[in-house]
């Protein structure tokens, strides 16, 4: 199988860069095709803000590999351009918008939901559990809207994975087009290879969500530093999840990203 990852960030060195200190298109690819993975998701690094410009080169070097989760600014409701910018970085291969809950309140902020909504584009949030009713909020505002939800919504940042949190992760599959990456296990509960602890969560979420609606994802490269690895991460959902068929597989680790973002 020719596996697609999610979510990963690349990145030149130098310029307030975070550890590692560079993670080029080059460095992904050598943890990436050892592991069979063909396609990736690229997500606007944070500290790059709103210039997207090393992320979307990677686009056009490399044809048909990537696909990239873009971030605009909305702070301003009558900002003019705003329209032009979401038309040009969907121009240039943007299939999903980076959102967080600082940017709910913007003015702007619906502005984008339309405009993503018009053109196909995902609104992804990066989201603490505590954000969930107001991402419920949102989609039942915009119900043609695709929505995927980060890194199971950081369940289990804080080492403590509570059923209260899953159940409002759970609660939003009502919404028939949101999406979970299921993906940055190294920050998550034990935080620990090989990351077993999380197996309950994802098999609640592949309950009422279905796998085609879960992708895998890393979160290179924060996923190969401090003892972890891309091979981990991979192989969590490759091999030790005994609840789903090779068919659930092949939808989480490769069908789903594939549908939403190429």
């Amino acid at each position: 199988m020719n596996y697609a990852d999610a979510h990963v960030h690349v990145y030149a060195p130098g310029g307030g860069a975070p550890q590692p200190p560079r993670f080029t298109v080059e460095d992904l690819l050598s943890h990436a095709k050892p592991a069979g993975v063909s396609r990736v998701v690229l997500i606007q690094i944070s500290h790059y803000k709103f210039d997207n410009s090393y992320m979307l080169r990677a686009l056009k070097d490399h044809p048909g590999m990537f696909s990239a989760v873009s971030a605009v600014s909305v702070v301003d409701h009558d900002r003019p351009d705003l329209d032009a910018a979401v038309a040009d970085l969907a121009r240039q291969g943007t299939r999903g918008f980076r959102i967080n809950a600082r940017g709910f309140d913007s003015p702007g902020m619906e502005r984008l939901w339309k405009l993503a909504t018009a053109a196909g584009i995902a609104m992804c949030p990066l989201i603490n559990p505590d954000a969930l009713p107001v991402i419920d909020q949102w989609c039942t505002r915009f119900p043609t809207t695709k929505v995927v939800i980060d890194h199971m919504a950081r369940i289990g940042a804080t080492g403590e994975i509570r059923d209260s949190d899953i159940r409002l992760l759970c609660g939003l599959a009502k919404h028939r087009n949101v999406y979970v990456k299921v993906s940055a296990f190294y920050a998550l509960g034990s935080k620990r290879p090989p990351y077993l602890d999380l197996v309950p969560m994802i098999q609640r979420l592949v309950e009422d969500y279905g796998p085609c609606r879960l992708m895998w994802a890393s979160d290179a490269p924060f996923q190969v530093i401090n003892g972890h690895t891309y091979a981990a991460s991979v192989d969590l959902v490759k091999s030790k999840l005994p609840f789903l068929n090779s068919g659930d597989r092949e939808w989480i680790l490769s069908r789903t990203a594939a549908q939403v973002f190429f």
